[in-house]
């Protein structure tokens, strides 16, 4: 099993929080826990949270999720992971550094629960309030055990000094899109020809 993914998200930052002083470097923020590893949901089941509440770095902005524990069904990453529709549709955002006209690439494992209606799942990325990209997931022939995750990529330029990426459910109901092992990594910049 691959270690926690844990990735910098600006390299390009790094090395202007280098030159820029032991005060400053203390600000360095960095995309965390894509995988929903902590805290720790209960085993073979989850935790509802509702808008205000945290998933470690992660918050709930609107609706609710469920943070599913180990065993519940299978993750694509690690043990755990969120249904982005816990009572209804539910959304989580997480901010972090970015450095201005960066481009940077989101890619995220999704699946869909299965235990109910509707079997297409729905819902869509956001980077920094903006739709960047919709997305859907059919769960007919999957199950706990056999989730079928497929990967999901979009890129963007970041346009400020930190991102917000927020995951949301347009699926009503208590049986949304699952979301795990979301990584977020700087594109390094294009070589001089």
């Amino acid at each position: 099993m691959r270690a926690l993914r844990t990735f910098v998200v600006a390299a390009a930052a790094s090395v202007l929080l280098a030159g820029a002083g032991a005060g400053t470097a203390s600000a360095a923020s960095r995309f965390d826990d894509g995988s929903f590893e902590y805290p720790t949901a209960p085993q073979g089941s989850f935790t509802t949270l509702s808008a205000g509440q945290t998933i470690g770095p992660w918050r709930v902005v609107s609706g609710t999720v469920d943070h599913m524990g180990a065993g519940s069904w299978q993750a694509a990453e690690g043990d755990q992971s969120v249904d982005l529709s816990g009572t209804g549709a539910g959304s989580v955002a997480q901010t972090f550094t970015t450095v201005p006209g960066t481009k940077y690439t989101v890619s995220y494992a999704l699946a869909g629960n299965s235990a109910g209606a509707p079997a297409v799942k729905t819902g869509k990325v956001l980077v920094d309030g903006q739709n960047f990209q919709d997305f859907t997931f059919d769960v007919t022939g999957k199950s706990p055990t056999a989730m079928g995750y497929v990967y999901r990529q979009l890129t963007f330029v970041a346009t400020g000094a930190t991102t917000t990426l927020t995951f949301a459910s347009t699926t009503a109901g208590a049986y949304g899109p699952v979301l795990d092992d979301v990584t977020v990594v700087a594109c390094p910049p294009c070589p001089v020809c």
